[in-house]
């Protein structure tokens, strides 16, 4: 896991240390030293702890005009044990959503398990959305599995339908574009007489 690194192609475009409005700013990472670890694995320094034992974040971009964030996440996500939900919702999320931002784009490929609570934080933060809504993209299916099981897909956009293994053949507003028309097409039903 030492050698996987957050997204970083469109450092030229955003990077959440530099962003005065980002959970991070001002954050210093070494190339070298290797302190966050999940379980016995280390990880890259890249990735952002947010008080999770199991899970760490990138905020790999964030448009304040269009109000959307695309974070990448990595390990394992444990509410059960950890409740990483509530941290990362207290400690990234509500900071973002005080920012302005009301849609969020959460990449899930190298999340590697969930442990399920109860959806509470998920149905808060659903709801503090109003007009925003989350996707959760590229989750493996066996995770997406356990996010119905806990019912916590009531509160997000996940499966078939948000799956892009070439996301990173896209500039962040073109991903947040495709991303916006399946939300809009999986809400587009017809009318019945």
């Amino acid at each position: 896991m030492h050698a996987i690194e957050p997204y970083y192609n469109w450092r030229n475009l955003y990077i959440a240390s530099e962003d005065y409005r980002s959970p991070f700013f001002e954050k210093e990472y070494s190339e070298f030293e290797f302190t966050n670890k999940v379980y016995n694995f280390l990880l890259h320094p890249q990735w952002d702890d947010f008080g999770s034992e199991t899970l760490f974040v990138k905020i790999i971009f964030t448009d304040y005009d269009k109000n959307f964030a695309i974070i990448e996440l990595i390990g394992e996500w444990n509410d059960c044990i950890e409740n990483d939900i509530m941290n990362l919702k207290l400690e990234v999320l509500e900071l973002l959503m005080g920012e302005g931002i009301d849609k969020f784009i959460l990449i899930g490929e190298n999340v590697l398990n969930f442990h399920s609570s109860d959806d509470l934080y998920y149905e808060e933060w659903y709801d503090e959305l109003e007009d925003g809504w989350i996707v959760f993209l590229n989750f493996h299916p066996h995770v997406l599995d356990e996010f119905q099981d806990a019912n916590i897909d009531n509160y997000v956009l996940c499966g078939e339908d948000f799956e892009m293994d070439n996301w990173r053949t896209y500039k962040p507003s073109q991903l947040f574009k495709k991303i916006e028309q399946k939300v809009e097409n999986r809400f587009d039903l017809p009318l019945l007489d």
